[in-house]
């Protein structure tokens, strides 16, 4: 009797003991998620990111990554990839004495060997007072904001350091629905810094409706990938299966598993080059928005066009409107190459300066001709703009 009854005893205190464990840990990792700075994307909720039009690309079956592979590729790119710590404040001021203060962490790609680093623009815009940089061999280092770019959501920083090792880019152009893709970042911030996961490219060309500081947006032409992107990656690098640098990871979908986005990295090369180059990037203008050319059936059913892309808002004060270029405008090609993405757009005109000359030809809307029109880039003045 005295042997049944303390067995039952101490089975009690076992499960006891574990359920209290049990809920510790979830309590413990709610907290942990919590503090860290969230890039989330929730289409439930329409005060965050909604998917905005129909997309017809094919979607991708599952296949494994060589695990031989992913152990190169972790190896290879580890050493290029950094941890950012941001102190942010949240008043309207940051010599507000009341201003709230607070840490968010992101990941960074190192892109030359003395100290530029390419990450995202919520990562480091915004009010930061202190941006601190987490190497892999544990050096922290100083971190100063050189470009932001909220659309796009990209951004460059300067550590002052040399000898460092940077992560060679691959051809974002060249990406294939279903070949591998690895992310390596700090899921959940620095305490697990460096955290490699693997899938495939699923999709490609995704455009995803986001709100801004300036209003609602649009990132245009995403990467697609089933590779686990969570909060902390953000910045990271999307990796080919030859360790190069194919996209910059920015942000998953809250409300299902296994999809995240990123950034291709062909539109930040041409930035990135003027400032290893020229140590400064002073962004181009043209002033419009328009859809890829796989939109444009369902802007307009009735136009039929091999390239192009339809033009869906301008700045009446910019450089394009003042040459005839209006909405519902087709662009087919800037200096004779073609044009079918906003992403194709938008990189060529970084390769360029604010007061280069481009020749742009497109449909007029006005009596369908085809019309080319040398215009003058102007100096982008301000963040937010639909245009580009």
């Amino acid at each position: 009797m005295y042997e049944r009854k303390r067995r039952y005893n101490f089975l009690g205190i076992l499960i006891t003991s574990l359920v209290t464990s049990f809920i510790t840990s979830i309590l413990v990792f709610y907290f942990v998620s919590g503090y860290y700075q969230r890039r989330d994307y929730s289409p439930d909720n329409s005060s965050r990111n909604t998917v905005d039009m129909p997309q017809p690309q094919q979607m991708a079956v599952q296949t494994q990554v060589d695990e031989h592979v992913i152990a190169t590729v972790a190896k290879m790119a580890t050493p290029g990839v950094v941890g950012i710590s941001v102190l942010r404040v949240d008043g309207n001021s940051i010599f507000e004495q009341n201003a709230a203060e607070k840490w968010g962490v992101g990941s960074g790609v190192i892109i030359s060997s003395d100290g530029y680093i390419l990450t995202n623009n919520h990562v480091v815009g915004g009010k930061s007072k202190r941006i601190i940089v987490s190497l892999a061999d544990g050096r922290e280092v100083e971190g100063v904001v050189l470009w932001t770019e909220p659309v796009l959501d990209l951004a460059v920083i300067k550590i002052n350091l040399t000898g460092l090792t940077p992560i060679p880019f691959g051809d974002s152009n060249e990406l294939q629905v279903g070949e591998p893709a690895i992310a390596i970042g700090n899921p959940l911030g620095l305490i697990f810094q460096r955290t490699v996961t693997s899938g495939i490219i699923s999709a490609l060309n995704r455009t995803i409706k986001i709100d801004t500081e300036q209003g609602p947006n649009y990132m245009e032409d995403l990467i697609q990938t089933d590779a686990s992107i969570n909060p902390g990656n953000s910045g990271g690098p999307l990796l080919n299966s030859k360790g190069q640098v194919i996209g910059i990871n920015t942000i998953k979908v809250t409300s299902a598993e296994a999809i995240g986005f990123a950034i291709p990295i062909n539109v930040a090369i041409p930035v990135i080059k003027q400032f290893i180059e020229r140590g400064e990037f002073i962004e181009p203008y043209l002033g419009i928005f328009a859809y890829d050319k796989e939109i444009i059936p369902y802007v307009n059913k009735n136009i039929s066009v091999d390239n192009g892309i339809y033009v869906a808002n301008v700045d009446k004060n910019g450089p394009a409107f003042q040459k005839g270029i209006d909405v519902g405008c087709i662009i087919r090609q800037v200096d004779g190459r073609d044009i079918n993405t906003m992403i194709q757009l938008r990189t060529y005109l970084y390769s360029k300066r604010p007061g280069d000359v481009i020749n742009v030809t497109h449909i007029s809307k006005k009596d369908g001709k085809i019309v080319t029109v040398p215009i003058r880039l102007a100096a982008k003045e301000r963040d937010g703009l639909i245009t580009r």
